[in-house]
């Protein structure tokens, strides 16, 4: 089994008793004919992380673009059933596709500032398109959205260099800021961590765990001992299908699915 390495934040009884942030039921989608998740249904918390994990293959990527509605925008994708947050229903006629993907931020595997960008113009980019034009006020949402992703006091003093000049790590925070700038609510992160050293993803790590006071997140991740080291809840899923999830140390310590533990324990995957 896999040692748990990090305390979770104290969970209040407010928090105990608070409803889902995001309830999933009967999701299934896939590209023109081959499905790739099975029909599921899950509900995820707010204010915590939740990890995704499972073998290469299994359906945790298209499953976090189906929380903003970006597989759509795959040629021949689909989707069946619902995603409700806070009660809303993301796929009704009425929802604006662009409106869900400004209130559920996103993180891709690779950083990926825009290249010809300085870090201010990256950062501050989603803001003008939102029709921002102030030059306090988007000074001021720069600067807030740089020290949430603990990077301001590391390129305060170079805001008008390129993006692309910062290490991996950096650029990863810089994406990070990005996504936060437009204030959404949730922030979906597929394999932040994947391309960057060690020493770079203790300090993605570190800045999600603070984030989650405010954010609710979703992170998938091949990494077993980063699950176990951040996640309040783990979702194991396999061949499209939502196997197990529940807390954290009650999935690692003690999986109720012999798939579970195999996985976990690396016997497979």
């Amino acid at each position: 089994m896999i040692t748990l390495e990090k305390d979770k934040h104290m969970v209040t009884p407010a928090e105990k008793t608070a409803p889902p942030r995001i309830v999933v039921t009967g999701l299934e989608a896939g590209f023109r004919k081959h499905r790739v998740i099975r029909p599921l249904s899950i509900s995820l918390p707010r204010n915590a992380i939740t990890a995704i994990i499972g073998p290469s293959g299994c359906g945790k990527s298209t499953f976090i673009r189906c929380l903003n509605r970006l597989h759509e925008e795959v040629a021949g994708a689909w989707v069946r059933g619902s995603v409700r947050v806070d009660g809303r229903e993301l796929y009704s006629a009425e929802v604006d596709p662009v409106q869900v993907r400004r209130s559920i931020g996103m993180v891709f595997q690779r950083p990926n500032p825009f290249p010809t960008f300085t870090i201010y113009d990256n950062v501050a980019v989603g803001l003008r398109l939102n029709g921002m034009r102030k030059r306090s006020q988007l000074d001021e949402r720069v600067e807030l959205s740089l020290r949430r992703a603990a990077l301001w006091d590391e390129v305060k003093d170079r805001l008008h260099a390129l993006g692309t000049g910062l290490s991996g790590g950096q650029q990863q925070r810089l994406c990070i800021a990005r996504a936060l700038a437009v204030e959404p609510e949730i922030l979906l992160l597929d394999e932040p961590c994947s391309a960057l050293d060690p020493v770079a993803t203790e300090r993605i790590e570190e800045l999600l765990l603070d984030l989650e006071r405010d954010y609710t997140l979703v992170m998938v991740t091949h990494n077993i001992q980063q699950a176990a080291r951040i996640a309040d809840r783990t979702v194991f899923m396999l061949m499209g299908e939502l196997v197990e999830e529940g807390p954290t140390d009650a999935m690692f310590t003690n999986p109720r699915d012999p798939r579970t533990e195999s996985f976990i324990s690396g016997r497979f995957g």
